[in-house]
């Protein structure tokens, strides 16, 4: 039960992660691909919560991977 808190919250708190760190950071790393348009410099809400849905199932296999060795 905690770890699903623990999940739903990653989950809540990483579309804003997502979106910040995608803004701050491809720019910088990738400028000619930015400008020549190969990758987006923004991304919306919608790329955001599918990243984030996307990682809460990663999160949720390994934890329960975890949990079934100990």
């Amino acid at each position: 039960m905690k770890t699903l808190l623990f999940i739903a919250l990653y989950f809540v708190f990483g579309i804003f992660l997502i979106k910040w760190f995608w803004g701050w950071t491809i720019p910088e790393i990738f400028p000619k691909a930015v400008e020549e348009n190969f990758i987006a410099a923004q991304i919306s809400w919608w790329t955001a919560l599918k990243f984030s849905v996307f990682l809460s199932i990663l999160m949720a296999v390994t934890s329960i991977k975890r949990e079934k060795n100990k």
